[in-house]
């Protein structure tokens, strides 16, 4: 498996095929595995390199960890493989992590696609939706949330589990510890300030029925990025790449193509 080291803490990467490089960041608590729809269609045109980030898939889970690690971490990864000129993709989480990349090496990113995405956040997504609905989810338990949160979060669901269980069976699972540390790293985190550094075209993508990381959130960032496009897909929730594959694909080949 391809590794590298940063701070002393391992990181596994995917690295396929050959052409322009379009890096992949994962959403929280998944990793790599989830893009097997994106790396099937994109590898015969272009060099795809997929990084677990820390405290995920096969990477290494250390006790405590911020959205900045995963940002540097994304960053060494360039200097690693040095690629001067890269095109990004980042869902949910990952969409956090390509803005920091962005906004801190904006001569090195040539194309941006946000998708779910937010630019700031007192808490994690997770809590503050629990909290927008605390009546319906008083006195359930932590699982029984989580379940039952998944209504507001996508429009799809029977497509979505379905894409999580072929992404689970490729890469480890990780415990309620380690969702729970890797939650913790997203909470009070303010990307606002450094997204006019972005020269990258960027592409934010939002499901109209997420209500994790809504629309309006998306928009925002969007309207922070001086070269910044907002599209909403009408059928989805926090995976429109999921729940609407071939717009998905379709849009983001468009757009990411010269």
């Amino acid at each position: 498996m391809p590794i590298f080291t940063r701070n002393d803490v391992s990181l596994y990467y995917e690295d396929i095929g050959s052409g322009q490089p379009l890096l992949l960041f994962h959403g929280l608590t998944s990793s790599s595995a989830m893009f097997h729809r994106e790396i099937n269609f994109f590898r015969t045109k272009r060099r795809i390199i997929a990084l677990d980030s820390r405290g995920h898939g096969h990477s290494a889970k250390p006790d405590s960890y911020t959205l900045d690690d995963h940002i540097e971490d994304a960053a060494a990864l360039m200097d690693h493989l040095q690629l001067e000129s890269v095109d990004v993709l980042g869902i949910s989480m990952g969409s956090y992590i390509a803005q920091g990349v962005a906004a801190r090496r904006p001569e090195r990113v040539r194309k941006l696609l946000l998708v779910a995405t937010k630019s700031f956040g007192a808490q994690s997504s997770m809590a503050e939706l629990l909290d927008r609905h605390a009546d319906e989810f008083n006195g359930l338990s932590i699982h029984d949330k989580l379940d039952k949160a998944q209504e507001y979060i996508f429009h799809r669901l029977t497509a979505v589990k379905k894409s999580q269980e072929k992404a689970a069976r490729n890469s480890p699972q990780l415990s309620m510890e380690q969702q729970g540390i890797a939650s913790n790293a997203l909470e009070r985190f303010d990307l606002r300030p450094e997204l006019p550094a972005i020269s990258a075209e960027t592409l934010v993508i939002s499901g109209r029925h997420d209500e994790l990381n809504p629309p309006d959130k998306g928009r925002e960032t969007a309207q922070l990025i001086p070269n910044a496009s907002f599209m909403e897909f009408k059928r989805s929730g926090h995976a429109p790449n999921v729940e609407q594959p071939r717009l998905f694909l379709g849009i983001a080949e468009n757009f990411l193509d010269d």
